[in-house]
């Protein structure tokens, strides 16, 4: 790795290109957020403006309206989380996938509080209208077909959101997560429309109508669009396969492919992809993995390290074998530069994203500095091809090499923390720099961490999660 100190003055203040693109993107994000709300205020408008409210004489009346109101909004949420679940690459590349996904999951405890309020109100409120208890009403529930179903889906809905937990997501085998997530979208498909049905939601020739269907052909369109019929077309389109697995260190292969007009997927340094490999093994496991170069017309290629049984399968699959692609995906591009320098800190396999991104950056001299950190140097991956791609903009590469001081929260090695090293001092611009992160999640949020507290402001901290 290089030693050279970068040179000062080396990079061209922000630009107003630079400057439109952030504030496009924080109002993107924004107006994402104000759209899920609007579109569940809407719905309780329509309801309200036919005579949602309109006709109740007694108690039973007042509560079955509220929890009609509960579900609307509940629905309005569920269908809004599909959405921006669906991929939809206009919205990815306006606030990003792990934007969109990070929103999906904070709309998941207000949509299961709301449709949990909608069963418990209408159980109420039917109950005191014939005069029964809530036990003996529930019962009866159960045995109409139609509200057997509404009950079934309201369990995966309870099952999706518990799963999704991070303390219960750790713990959770992906497949069984996935596969939760799967048979929800068939449980939302069939359960709710019976909430639209009470209070005439759906009567024919209203606006309400209109909404829903508008609403629910959205949903559903985008889902199947998107994540299905899309990559189906691109991947048969683009015919990749796997040329050779090139194993780089223990537990580590280099997969590189094999297709047509490559590099019209897309592709810019930094971002990842859905991959999934045609095996017995394999095919019914989709794997997020960056790019580690980027698309040529007839060549890509990822690198894999083994973390569990998925990614040791696909890193044992053999030549030939047939790849479906669902992407490119991810805003952790140069794109979301907006200051004059570059500072990289990758660990494992994070190098991976960060290897395409330098590749894809027009770099002048002096520009990025990257620091590579492993906890022994068996953890140098693609460490040789960094150096070079900064040795040939005349950008500086730094490596930091050892374990973490035991009982200390730092992403620091013991040595460097103990020769004073921060997040600073390895980088000296840091305050007009752009930071891009990659690596195990706890150990950047210690990263993140640290350039929050000396200053930096969020929209220069660049980092995203592939998590499920």
């Amino acid at each position: 790795m290089s030693n050279a100190q970068p040179r000062a003055n080396a990079a061209a203040p922000l630009g107003p290109e630079r400057s439109r693109r952030l504030q496009r993107r924080l109002r993107s994000a924004d107006f994402a957020t104000v759209l899920c709300w609007l579109s569940v205020s809407l719905s309780l408008a329509l309801y309200l403006a036919y005579g949602g409210l309109s006709q109740i004489p007694d108690a039973g009346s007042a509560l079955n309206a509220a929890g009609v109101m509960a579900g609307l909004a509940g629905t309005d949420l569920i269908l809004v989380m599909l959405i921006l679940a669906a991929r939809i690459p206009a919205l990815d590349r306006a606030i990003g996938q792990d934007a969109a996904i990070a929103l999906h999951r904070r709309l998941g405890k207000p949509t299961l509080y709301l449709i949990l309020l909608h069963a418990g109100l209408l159980t109420a409120g039917y109950a005191i209208g014939e005069g029964s208890n809530v036990v003996s009403e529930t019962l009866i529930l159960f045995q109409t077909p139609d509200m057997a179903i509404a009950y079934l889906g309201l369990g995966l809905l309870i099952a999706v959101v518990v799963s999704s937990l991070l303390a219960v997501r750790r713990r959770f085998p992906y497949e069984a997560w996935h596969g939760i997530h799967l048979v929800s979208y068939v449980a939302v498909l069939v359960a709710l429309p019976h909430q639209l049905s009470v209070g005439g939601v759906l009567a024919q020739g209203t606006w309400q109508r209109l909404y829903w269907l508008a609403l629910y052909g959205l949903a559903f369109g985008s889902i199947f669009w998107f994540r299905f019929a899309t990559p189906a077309w691109r991947s048969w389109r683009h015919g990749i396969r796997v040329e050779r697995v090139e194993q780089i260190a223990p537990g580590v292969v280099s997969i590189h492919l094999a297709g047509t007009d490559l590099d019209r997927l897309g592709t810019a340094g930094g971002q990842y992809a859905i991959w999934r490999f045609w095996t017995g093994r394999t095919w019914w496991h989709a794997h997020p993995i960056s790019f580690s170069a980027v698309p040529t017309r007839t060549a890509a290629r990822i690198t894999v390290r083994d973390l569990g049984r998925g990614s040791r399968s696909i890193s044992r699959v053999r030549t030939g074998t047939r790849v479906s692609v669902e992407g490119p995906y991810g805003l952790f591009t140069t794109a979301a530069r907006t200051a004059p320098y570059l500072a990289v800190v990758a660990a494992g396999i994070g190098v991976t994203p960060i290897r395409a991104l330098l590749e894809d950056s027009r770099l002048g001299p002096g520009e990025a500095t990257v620091l590579l950190r492993g906890t022994d140097k068996s953890q140098n991956y693609l460490w040789g091809e960094v150096a070079a791609l900064t040795q040939s903009v005349r950008c500086a590469a730094y490596s930091m090499v050892g374990p973490r001081p035991a009982g200390a929260a730092t992403w620091l090695s013991a040595e460097a923390m103990a020769h004073g090293v921060t997040l600073s001092s390895a980088f000296p611009r840091l305050a007009d720099s752009d930071l891009y992160v990659c690596g195990p999640q706890s150990w950047a949020d210690l990263v993140v961490r640290d350039a929050r507290e000396a200053g930096l402001p969020a929209h220069r901290i660049h980092y995203e999660r592939f998590d499920w």
